[in-house]
Formats: structure tokens, C-alpha cells, sequence
């Protein structure tokens, strides 16, 4: 079989699969998001923790419950960290630093994954199961949490209860992402992903040479990685490694967990708003930007498009596994970067220009295609709230969305929102391209160079966690800066997030007129799909100019 018939088999597989998925997914979300009964386990976690799962709250409660959540679970990983040598399975590692213990506590929380280290020489099997991979399930919920909150910011009326946090949190984790994640660790476990305790093994080699190979429970984080958008590894060659993804059939699996929670929001969407249409006009959008940059990075990878040179030396393999070659490898890269997941399991680093460009494009586009669970589809109705403000204007009336109006106070919020990741990734960048030593940090000079610094301030402003590997970023000041902006990345937009929705709950629905703006339409799916690409362009183009777009052209 050829590579291109196997590139498309593979691409339709996994579209088949996810098309299945969406509607039991999805219907399955909007119900443990709205049903009022609890689980006795989860009345065990309230009486634990000291809340009452039956008290609605009003958004600022939501919030700051949020808010506290995040902090402990910062605290905690750093302590978790720097203590690592009196645990348990340290297997030996010393501390974590204290720089990159606050990076990586601060990657972790904020569903990043960030890692400027090695996990299977820095991290003992502790650390990585009650630390990293608690944060993986948890970091994930509450991005569901937050888009749940803006979904009821819409269907409720003349009220500021927007849900409650801590039922919202313990639900999603116990009965989505839990028993999700335990099923598809066994998958990828019969498929050859490593899953035990053992420390690393030392060999002798056919040719009698001595190699180390380690252990760990790898498929256990590897299914909550991806289904929760986390990214990160247990190696440092992340998905590339054969212990974390040993075939093409565990690679078609990996990308589908990435995308299938994303997806099937909008159906979960649709059903909170009790509007199916509404649903489909989302996932239309986040379907025509996942799969237009599948077919550019792609063809970049395959074609003489921006380095000759490379295609006539065997097309661009530098940097990708032969055990996936170009086709697999450019639509694990689109996934992962349209999600905030950024696991890899190639180099971007190595891509064409064209190609490693819409990766960093696809991270400034606010991952919306299909983006994290819960980030994508609150960045993408967030969006949709300015189409339909942009309408309003053209058509000289007061905007509305789902029946409720979009006045000042919205579109502050909203702009705010907007506004927040690109000042923290061009500020961030700026400052290292002024400073000497950041940018000695970069491996390579000229355009190149750049785009290693931009790609990193993206990654981390947007949560995704994925990176150009030629940037030496372990260093106190990339791992303290960095750090900052996860956090801010994270959860200022969450604020934003659910201020709007506060906003919109206090407000009474008007009734569908005439001059009501269809937003189930194809009329609507094309205009929102064209502010996505004209604020993204409007807001990176210079940047972009400076890096991927001078190299190509170099």
C-alpha cells in the first residue's frame, strides 16, 4: 500500500470515528452537566472537602472556588517536586529546582504540559502518577467547567448562578474522564504501551554493548494526556517514543482521544441550549479549520512548496518517524496543536516553513479547532459573540445570540478575552529577543531563531505545551517567565469566561424577530470562520512576517 492511499485511509478512519462519537459523547456531557442527582461517591468528595454539591453559585463564587482550586493545586505539585527524593518510586532523582518546580507546577495546572525536562531522568513514578497525572484529570475538568458555566450563562434568565464548581469539577472527572481514560489505557496497553513500576533495565545488546531501558506507568498517563488535551511525556521524546506509542494503530488512537472530547462539545452545546443546529454550526467551523491546515501542513511536508532543498533530499523525514512517516506525523502535529494538548510525536522544529507555520498559526488561532476540553468551544463561542456584534453593526441593530443581547458590557468581556493571550505572547517575546542572554538560548540565527522564541510564548500563552526544540528554555528566566504566562494564559480568559456569563444569565431572553441573526446557517459558519482568520491575522501577522513567513520566502 502507498503512502498516499495509507495518509487517506488513516485521515478517514479517524473522521468515521469521531463522527460516531459525537452525539453519545456529547449527549453523555450535557447530561452529567445537568442532571441534579449526585453519585454517593461524589457526596463522599463534598463531605471531604467541606462543599455542598446542591447550592448553585453566583459567577464571582464559581470563580473564586476556581481560582483556590488552582492555587492549592500549584502549591501542592511545587511542594510535590521539591520533596521528590523523600517519597516513595523517586527511583533516585534528586529535587526538581526550584525554577523549573514552579514551571512545571505551573505547566500542569493549566492543562500546558510544558516540559523543559526529561521525564524519565527527572521525574520519579510518584511524582508522575499522584502529581502530574493527577493534574491531567483535574486541569481538564475545569476547562469543561468553565464552558459549562457559559453554556448555562445562556439558557438561564434574571440570575447570576451560573452552576457549582465543585460539583461541576468532581463530576466530570469521575464520570467522564476516569472511566474514559481507564478504558483506553488498557486499549493502548494491549496495542504495546508499557504500564508497570520498574526502574530502568540494563542490557547487553546483540553486538554486546549495554543500553538502559526504562520503565513506568505509561499508558495510564499516556490515555489521560491525550484525552484531556494535557500533553506532555513520560519520556522525553514524548509520542515519538515506542514505550508511549509503539505503532500506527496506537498512533490513529492517540489523535483520536485528542480530538474526541473537543468535538463532541458542540453537540453537548446544542443540547444545553436545546438546539441542535447551534451545535452544528460550531463543529462545521472547527471541521473546515481542522482539516483546511491538515491539507496545508500536509502538502507543505510532501511538496516542493517552501524548501526545495529538503524535498529533493527524500522529502522532509528530518524530525519524523519512519515508523509514521510524513502523512501521520503532519496530522498528529495539526491535532495536537489545534488542541491545547502539544504532545508530538515529531520535531516542529524541523518542519518546512509552510508547515511548521501553521503549527504556531493553528496555537494563535486560540485552539478553537476543535481547541482543549472546554477551552475550544468557550474560545470559540467567544467568536461567535463578536460575528454576531460585527453583524449587528452592518445590519444597524442590537445584536443578539441565543436570545440574549450582546451590549457593552459583553463585548468588554469578550474583547478582554481576546485580548489577553496575544499581549501576553508578543510582550513575552519581545522581551526575549531584547534581552542577550534569551536570545543566546535560541539554537538557530535568523528568522528561524525567531519563531523557536514566538512558538514558545504561544505555547504557553495558549496552554498547548508543544515546542520548537531548538530553544534552550531551561533556564531561571525562560522557566519563571514562561510559568507566568500559563498562569495568566489560563486563567484570565476563565475570568473573562465566566464574567460573561454571569452577564448573560442576568438578563431576560427576547423573542426571535425577523431582524434576528440566523446563527445556524452556512451564511453564519462562513462569517464566523472569516472574523476567526481576520482577528488571528490582523493580531500576528507582523510576528509571523518576522519568523515563518521571512524564512519561507528566504
Amino acid at each position: 500500500m502507498g503512502d498516499t492511499v495509507a495518509g487517506w485511509l488513516q485521515v478517514t478512519a479517524l473522521v468515521v470515528a469521531l463522527g460516531l462519537s459525537y452525539r453519545p459523547l456529547g449527549d453523555g456531557l450535557a447530561h452529567v452537566l445537568t442532571t441534579e442527582r449526585h453519585w454517593r461517591v461524589e457526596r463522599l468528595v463534598y463531605r471531604a472537602g467541606g462543599v455542598n454539591g446542591d447550592v448553585d453559585q453566583r459567577w464571582p463564587v464559581y470563580l473564586r472556588g476556581l481560582l483556590a482550586f488552582g492555587l492549592v493545586s500549584v502549591l501542592f505539585l511545587y511542594a510535590f517536586l521539591r520533596l521528590q527524593d523523600h517519597l516513595m518510586l523517586s527511583l533516585g532523582h534528586e529535587p526538581v529546582p526550584a525554577d523549573l518546580a514552579f514551571n512545571t507546577a505551573a505547566s500542569f495546572v493549566t492543562n500546558t504540559n510544558w516540559q523543559a525536562y526529561s521525564g524519565e531522568s527527572t521525574m520519579g513514578h510518584l511524582v508522575q502518577m499522584a502529581g502530574l497525572a493527577v493534574q491531567n484529570f483535574v486541569s481538564a475538568a475545569m476547562g469543561i467547567a468553565v464552558v459549562a458555566a457559559l453554556l448555562r450563562g445562556f439558557t438561564r434568565q434574571r440570575t447570576q448562578q451560573v452552576g457549582n464548581f465543585w460539583a461541576d469539577l468532581t463530576r466530570l472527572v469521575l464520570r467522564v474522564l476516569l472511566p474514559l481514560a481507564f478504558v483506553f489505557a488498557l486499549v493502548l496497553v494491549a496495542a504495546g504501551v508499557i504500564q508497570n513500576l520498574h526502574g530502568a533495565h540494563d542490557l547487553v545488546t546483540v553486538a554486546g554493548g549495554h543500553q538502559s531501558l526504562p520503565g513506568g506507568p505509561v499508558a495510564s498517563q499516556e490515555s489521560i494526556k491525550e484525552l484531556g488535551t494535557n500533553g506532555g511525556g513520560f519520556f522525553n521524546a514524548n509520542s515519538a517514543h515506542p514505550f508511549e506509542n509503539p505503532s500506527g494503530l496506537t498512533n490513529l488512537i492517540e489523535i483520536y482521544l485528542m480530538l474526541v472530547i473537543p468535538f463532541a462539545l458542540p453537540r453537548t452545546f446544542g443540547a444545553m441550549v436545546g438546539d441542535h443546529r447551534q451545535g452544528y454550526a460550531v463543529v462545521a467551523v472547527m471541521v473546515v479549520l481542522w482539516a483546511a491546515s491538515v491539507a496545508l501542513v500536509t502538502v507543505n511536508e510532501l511538496h516542493r512548496i517552501s524548501s526545495p532543498a529538503g524535498h529533493a533530499a527524500g522529502a522532509m523525514l528530518e524530525g519524523k518517524e519512519t515508523r509514521f512517516g510524513i502523512w501521520a506525523s503532519a496530522l498528529f502535529a495539526v491535532s495536537t496543536t489545534l488542541t491545547s494538548c502539544g504532545a508530538a510525536n515529531s520535531a516542529h522544529d524541523s518542519y518546512t516553513p509552510g508547515g511548521g507555520g501553521m503549527t504556531l498559526f493553528n496555537m494563535m488561532l486560540g485552539e478553537i479547532a476543535p481547541g482543549g476540553t472546554g477551552s475550544g468551544l468557550y474560545g470559540i463561542l467567544i467568536l461567535a459573540v463578536v460575528a454576531v456584534f460585527v453583524a449587528g453593526l452592518m445590519v444597524g441593530r442590537t445584536p443578539e445570540y441565543l436570545g440574549k443581547k450582546l451590549r457593552g458590557r459583553e463585548m468588554r468581556y469578550a474583547s478582554l478575552y481576546l485580548l489577553t493571550t496575544p499581549a501576553l505572547v508578543l510582550v513575552g517575546a519581545g522581551l526575549a529577543m531584547a534581552f542577550p542572554g534569551e536570545r543566546a538560548a535560541m539554537l538557530n540565527p535568523g528568522p528561524h531563531g525567531f519563531s523557536e522564541v514566538l512558538y514558545a510564548l504561544t505555547s504557553a500563552a495558549n496552554n498547548n505545551g508543544s515546542a520548537f526544540a531548538g530553544l534552550s528554555a531551561d533556564t531561571v528566566w525562560y522557566n519563571t517567565v514562561l510559568g507566568v504566562v500559563m498562569l495568566l494564559g489560563r486563567f484570565l480568559p476563565m475570568v473573562f469566561v465566566l464574567a460573561l456569563a454571569g452577564s448573560l444569565a442576568g438578563q431576560q431572553r427576547v423573542p426571535v424577530t425577523a431582524g434576528t441573526l440566523p446563527t445556524h446557517r452556512p451564511q453564519f459558519v462562513g462569517l464566523l470562520t472569516g472574523v476567526i482568520l481576520i482577528v488571528v491575522g490582523l493580531t500576528y501577522f507582523p510576528a509571523l512576517a518576522l519568523g515563518p513567513l521571512a524564512e519561507g520566502l528566504r
